[in-house]
């Protein structure tokens, strides 16, 4: 009974102490700062120590790589800038040839395989940050020895290439020129079919690079040579026996051929601008070889003949009246330049004087004797080689 009596009290001091149903559902006001206040979020879930760890691995191996990779780029960029600016490993100067149309790759390999550069790889990038890689120059340019690939570069894309010379001898006929250019070995391509008419080359050193075609150096003689003569036949003389500029030329091509010094050329064009004002027939020994021979020329060792002042051509002035009906040369600048404005005199003869220039006369008792000195000069001259000839015979027989 007293257990009885127990629970009874502790029953009686439970309800006494319980909070009545009404009492617990009332809302404790808050104050104005506790109702503005936000909620607390809901935290994430926790996340388990191995996927945390599998997470970090994966970001560090990441990072790793990106340094590492940074770190070798700079690496490679400080070794490709070293070697692209250091002295190559060439020894000696050398040339090297850009063909038309040859490409970067192509070129940085040429490069390589001749020992000029170190890498091919490492000039084409550097090439590319230049933005040189597209402005490579067709032609020959000289490597001095130890060129970085910096300096190789800088010359490739300058367009500088090594330039060539072909010298055209005032008085050369049109075969003979292209005789001369197509044994060039510098120029290429093949010679022009159709071959340029006499007189119409310029005689003048021509500057090329190495690739260029033998037609281009060709036209190019034609249209300097067109432009030359235009200009120097807008200075003529009004008064000259000479309807175009077809006969201007011949008439030059004749001088040309006449005298090879130049302050004599316009007193010799004076001579034959005389004969043709008084209706002389010129008399030129050079339109008789040409007539003869064409535009081959005359071999040294043959001589004129008496015989062939009389024989019948086109260009023997021995035997026609006015100028022949074609240049037989192709003047320069200054027998042009000496039939635009001739000598004002009064000759119509000159003849050799055995020191490479000529002697003039207007009559032709004085041309005759002229002539006749010039051949006691030849006579003697040809006595004296003939000595020559003999003492050189009979010294080599005594050393026998």
């Amino acid at each position: 009974m007293s257990n009885d009596g127990d629970n009874a009290a502790s029953f009686g001091q439970r309800e006494n102490n319980e909070v009545p149903k009404e009492q617990s559902r009332l809302i404790v006001p808050k104050s104005a700062t506790e109702v503005l206040r936000p909620e607390p979020g809901v935290p994430p879930p926790k996340r388990s120590r191995k996927a945390r760890s599998q997470t970090v691995i994966f970001m560090n191996f990441i990072m790793s790589l990106m340094v590492f990779a940074a770190v070798g780029a700079g690496l490679a960029a400080y070794y490709g800038k070293r070697e692209f600016e250091r002295p190559g490993p060439a020894a000696d100067a050398a040339t090297f040839v850009i063909k038309r149309g040859a490409g970067m790759g192509e070129v940085a390999t040429q490069l390589e395989s001749r020992n000029l550069i170190t890498d091919a790889r490492i000039f084409r990038y550097g090439a590319k940050i230049l933005k040189l890689d597209d402005k490579l120059k067709a032609g020959e340019y000289e490597i001095k020895s130890g060129a970085s690939m910096r300096d190789i570069l800088a010359s490739l894309s300058s367009g500088k290439s090594v330039l060539h010379s072909l010298t055209i001898p005032e008085g050369l006929t049109v075969m003979q020129i292209l005789t001369r250019i197509g044994e060039n070995e510098v120029l290429t391509g093949d010679m022009p079919a159709d071959v340029p008419p006499e007189g119409s080359l310029l005689a003048d050193t021509q500057r090329f690079s190495r690739g260029t075609t033998r037609a281009e150096i060709i036209q190019k003689l034609v249209n300097d040579q067109k432009k030359l003569v235009e200009e120097v036949w807008a200075r003529r003389q009004p008064d000259l026996p000479i309807k175009d500029v077809n006969e201007f030329v011949t008439l030059a091509s004749i001088v040309e051929k006449e005298t090879g010094k130049a302050d004599e050329r316009p007193r010799v064009a004076g001579v034959f601008v005389n004969r043709l004002n008084k209706g002389m027939r010129l008399q030129s020994d050079p339109t008789i070889i040409y007539g003869i021979y064409g535009g081959r020329g005359k071999p040294a060792d043959v001589p004129i003949r008496r015989s062939d002042l009389d024989k019948q051509t086109p260009y023997n002035t021995y035997q026609i009246d006015g100028l022949p009906p074609t240049p037989i040369a192709n003047p320069g600048r200054d027998a042009l330049e000496a039939v635009a404005n001739p000598s004002k005199t009064e000759d119509l003869f000159f003849v050799a004087d055995g020191t490479g220039g000529h002697v003039f006369a207007a009559t032709l008792e004085e041309h005759n004797e002229n002539v006749a000195r010039w051949r006691e000069i030849e006579a003697k001259a040809a006595k004296e080689a003939k000595a020559k000839a003999a003492e050189g015979a009979t010294a080599e027989g005594q050393s026998q």
